[in-house]
């Protein structure tokens, strides 16, 4: 299971774009950050360095998203995330109120 602060992030998309799917995507998502978690967990205890699973994990997550969405799509998603870095949504030391 995951630590309550991964489960408080906020979504990506605006509550109008995921209108009627959000619970579906939600809970798929959860499922899969557990997923993730488990297999970052027992890489750390064989040895791996949290530093080397994150850029491997960050270089997975876009290669995928070029592969499904494309380059520029992609692109224009990172783009976003310095703001959303500084506003504290990675931050899983932050508390939520």
């Amino acid at each position: 299971m995951l630590p309550q602060a991964m489960t408080g992030s906020r979504p990506i998309y605006t509550p109008a774009q995921l209108h009627g799917f959000v619970e579906v995507e939600s809970e798929e998502r959860q499922i899969a950050l557990e997923y993730l978690a488990e297999a970052w967990n027992t890489a750390e205890e064989d040895g791996i360095e949290s530093r080397a699973l994150a850029h491997a994990s960050l270089f997975a997550a876009l290669a995928t998203l070029v592969r499904q969405h494309g380059e520029d799509a992609t692109a224009e998603l990172v783009a976003g995330l310095p703001d959303r870095i500084r506003a504290g949504e990675y931050n899983l030391d932050r508390s939520l109120q």
